[in-house]
């Protein structure tokens, strides 16, 4: 009988982790020809979200929860849940029921029947979002696509299916600056894509404010895309073109007309302008060389404080 470890990120997910619970044992009765692990993953939540994920382990053999020291975000959390599944096929969802559970019968059928690789989701309703949330989500992705070679699918979600093969692959990008939803394409393989609407949560609120959702994305273009440094480039280049060709206006018009001491406001706007696109593109010279100086650090993706799993990661390794 094939096993499926479901990895289930947690950051103070108290009242949505017996709701997803009484989701996704309904659905592992659907489940007949496959053994469902779920493994919590406690990013470091201030509640009683472990508390919650004990009682659930000492009830149902099935449930594994792993705690971190401290909060190292959804993507170490997701990273730390594949380094710990030893399932036949490894599934990652949210807690919040954002990713239906209902959907893992489905795609189980398809990673197993029609061979491929991944079965992976993506919305195709943004409904219940904020509209500006929405709108920068899809300029984002818009964005991406042209920025950068590796697909990235409007509207993906983190919830999928993947091969043990498919794992592996993943595990070997150890990267500390990691975006998923880029890694996931960059590894290749055949992916048969799920559509959905989106749904709401469940209970609680979401932990994804605008400005982490910013942050996300820029760790995605500069991950995934060195379009930004050519920018620059193009910038200085541009910018040196106009200063040659205003020297030649400020040197033909001296000679023609003299000198007249005028235009010093317009001039400062155009000094305080370009220092703006030097700082700028200094900006983005920064954030590339910030990510190169943490992936040299070599610290560790996460920091394991507490499990109920048998082997520990440097076993499996």
């Amino acid at each position: 009988m094939d096993k499926i470890s479901v990895i289930v990120p947690c950051y103070n997910e108290q009242e949505a982790i017996p709701i997803f619970y009484s989701e996704i044992t309904k659905t592992a009765k659907k489940l007949s020809q496959a053994e469902l692990e779920v493994i919590f993953i406690n990013d470091g939540s201030k509640d009683s979200s472990l508390a919650e994920m004990k009682k659930l382990a000492k009830a149902d053999s099935r449930i594994k929860y792993l705690s971190f020291s401290r909060n190292f975000g959804k993507e170490a959390a997701m990273y730390a849940g594949l380094t710990y599944a030893d399932g036949d096929y490894v599934a990652i969802m949210d807690v919040d029921l954002q990713d239906p559970p209902s959907l893992l019968p489905e795609m189980y059928r398809i990673i197993t029947e029609e061979t491929y690789d991944c079965v992976a989701t993506r919305r195709v309703t943004r409904k219940g979002e904020p509209p500006i949330r929405s709108f920068f989500a899809r300029r984002f992705y818009a964005m991406m696509h042209r920025l950068s070679k590796t697909e990235i699918v409007d509207g993906a979600r983190d919830y999928r299916l993947m091969t043990r093969q498919f794992v592996q692959e993943l595990l070997r990008l150890g990267e500390y600056n990691r975006f998923s939803k880029g890694l996931f394409g960059w590894v290749g393989f055949e992916t048969k894509w799920l559509e959905y609407e989106n749904v709401e949560r469940s209970a609680g609120e979401t932990k994804w404010s605008f400005w982490k959702l910013l942050i996300y994305s820029i760790d995605g273009i500069v991950g995934f895309s060195t379009a930004p440094l050519a920018i620059a480039a193009f910038l200085g280049v541009f910018f040196c073109l106009v200063a040659f060709l205003a020297l030649c206006f400020i040197i033909v018009r001296t000679l023609l007309f003299g000198d007249p001491v005028s235009g010093w406001p317009s001039m400062t706007c155009i000094i305080i302008f370009i220092g703006g696109i030097q700082l700028f593109c200094i900006g983005i010279l920064g954030e590339y060389l910030a990510k190169t100086y943490m992936e040299t650090k070599r610290r560790p993706i996460f920091i394991c404080k507490e499990t109920n799993m048998e082997k520990t990661a440097e076993e499996k390794e």
